[in-house]
């Protein structure tokens, strides 16, 4: 159990776009309200009670030679192997900086949702998240998240289960 009373409070623009893209997907799942800012994977954890790896990190990518955006949901200890994404790609990838995030997605970096965004992107999902039971994801905002049941990720985002390290 967490460490906090989780609440359902009014949701902002951004978390709001995350909640009803939950909803179109219909499952049952609230975008919840943290007491503090948790713009870090080790910082949701210790606000939430739980494990690092069990927080999906959202990193936006582009690709190098094409620019388009990729989307990788990794485990919060995992770091991000850029050639294991070129095998599954096809091209280098590099970070992409936080004017292409929010021009892309929608939303700023520290509060990026794993779905939800202004345009389809291509996923990769961290194979190791779905060792978990349950796993906490961004809800739009860097003191917004929602729980989901880790299997339930390649249907919520539509993406590819790889391993990113």
């Amino acid at each position: 159990m967490a460490p906090f009373q989780l609440k359902s409070m009014p949701l902002s623009k951004s978390s709001q776009i995350v909640q009803d893209a939950l909803r179109e997907r219909r499952v049952s799942i609230e975008v919840l309200e943290l007491p503090t800012n948790t713009h870090t994977a080790q910082a949701a954890a210790d606000v939430i009670g739980c494990d690092v790896k069990e927080i999906v990190k959202s990193l936006i990518f582009r690709g190098k030679e094409s620019g388009a955006p990729v989307l990788i949901l990794a485990s919060g200890v995992n770091r991000v192997k850029e050639n294991k994404i070129k095998e599954c790609l096809g091209e280098n990838i590099e970070r992409a900086d936080p004017y292409f995030v929010r021009d892309i997605t929608g939303f700023a970096i520290g509060g990026i949702p794993p779905l939800g965004h202004k345009q389809p992107l291509q996923t990769f999902i961290d194979k190791d998240l779905l060792g978990y039971d349950v796993v906490w994801a961004a809800g739009g905002t860097p003191n917004t998240i929602f729980a989901v049941e880790a299997q339930q990720l390649p249907a919520l985002t539509g993406g590819t289960i790889i391993a990113i390290y």
